[in-house]
């Protein structure tokens, strides 16, 4: 079979340090934290009280009010981005093929609040089953690809991925694949989550992953750092045109990268830890690697799935010394999570973005929020601590892993002819 090159031509984001892919990336590139006290709920019961929430976001703004009533948070998100990445990509929807295009979205909870909500209210009650009839469409995770598909009559391939935080970058593969084996020419896809609610501070919490520094909420996200104490839990949604590159030349797009390879493995090792010595970690690059026909030489930049957490920081810089051996150290590695936290389901649609920008603008956004070297991490690495750096990018790969040892890796390049 000869596979289809794929290409990215649209984009948008909405996450805790900007609405729009610009915001986004300008405070990325300058290091902007997105945490803060939350706002959602009363929280000072809690032993974490804070987290990366959107700000300045009115879904009124977006959607019609009736529209918004049936929607979860997680699937106003997604759909509020996928409206920004389909008026970034230009696409003419009377000119295509609409059953040769699709939605495959990513999220690793779905509609959290609505499920709390709507159980809360009848174990308040009287115990007569006074349920809202959107509960289940409101809450299903798939409901947001429906809703995508729905408003732009996309008939071609539509479901949602689940593999936890992993889930967008799944999605990524997905759509990717789709396009590669001539079974769709365009697909909209990322991930989205709205789990900054009380249940899901709660559970987190209670797993202890979460960070506990409510003193300085802002520097609370420290991947790498000696003293880093867990995630920050963040929200929002990233999304992705991606199109069969002939058919984005064809119609004169604008094309930002391309999608070069994708890689998945398992580290079937503990539903909540990862690897100890990162094999999963080290497989899906390697995966990642030889499905874009890459040597480990060619990568210039890795967004790392770095969430600030002991033993998970540890493994993945294990696994890249291992993949990259010498060139370990050529690289510029970064994780985003320390600016707008841990997105969960949507964090590799979001973190896809940032690398994607990183390869237009030349810039790796960077670390922020280091203080003290950890002595179990090999300080050698160019982990672009607290400022931006300046560079040659011309292909950036993207790690997300997720709980029950879900890993995948995605691989952007520059476009050439």
């Amino acid at each position: 079979m000869q596979f289809k090159r794929v290409v990215i031509t649209g984009l948008g984001a909405l996450t805790p340090i900007g609405n729009t892919v610009q915001e986004f990336w300008t405070n990325l590139s300058k290091g902007v934290s997105g945490a803060a006290p939350i706002t959602r709920f009363n929280a000072e019961k809690f032993r974490t009280r804070f987290a990366c929430e959107l700000k300045n976001f009115d879904p009124a703004d977006f959607l019609d009010r009736k529209e918004i009533r049936k929607m979860d948070p997680f699937t106003r998100y997604a759909v509020v981005a996928a409206q920004e990445a389909m008026e970034d990509s230009g696409l003419d929807l009377e000119a295509i093929d609409r059953d040769r295009a699709g939605v495959i979205w990513g999220s690793g909870i779905g509609g959290l609040r609505t499920f709390q909500d709507e159980v809360t209210a009848f174990s308040e009650g009287d115990g007569t089953p006074r349920f809202n009839p959107f509960f289940i469409p409101k809450m299903i995770a798939d409901i947001s690809a429906g809703y995508i598909s729905i408003k732009y009559q996309l008939r071609g391939p539509n479901f949602v991925t689940v593999s936890a935080c992993a889930s967008a970058t799944n999605a990524l593969i997905d759509a990717f694949t789709y396009i590669q084996t001539g079974r769709a020419d365009i697909m909209v896809s990322g991930g989205s989550e709205a789990a900054v609610t009380e249940a899901g501070i709660g559970g987190f919490n209670a797993m202890k992953a979460l960070s506990v520094r409510n003193d300085d909420p802002a520097t609370a996200s420290r991947p790498f750092d000696k003293d880093r104490d867990g995630f920050v839990l963040g929200e929002g949604a990233g999304a992705l045109i991606l199109e069969d590159y002939e058919h984005a030349k064809a119609r004169g797009a604008n094309i930002y990268a391309e999608l070069a390879g994708g890689g998945m493995s398992a580290d079937a090792y503990h539903i909540t830890a990862p690897h100890p010595e990162g094999i999963g970690a080290t497989n899906v690059m390697i995966n990642a690697l030889k499905d874009a026909n890459m040597e480990p030489s060619d990568v210039d930049y890795i967004n790392v799935h770095g969430t600030s957490t002991p033993l998970g920081d540890v493994s993945e810089t294990l696994a890249i010394q291992r993949v990259f051996g010498d060139h370990a150290y050529k690289l510029n590695i970064s994780s985003t999570k320390s600016m707008t936290g841990h997105l969960l389901g949507a964090a590799g649609a979001i973190e896809a973005i940032a690398s994607i920008m990183a390869l237009k603008n030349q810039l790796i956004p960077p670390t922020i929020n280091h203080f003290t070297d950890d002595e179990n991490l090999d300080n050698k690495l160019n982990l672009t601590f607290n400022t931006s750096q300046k560079r040659e990018v011309k292909v950036a790969l993207s790690n997300t892993f997720g709980f029950g040892g879900h890993n995948t890796s995605i691989i952007f390049r520059k476009v050439s002819e």
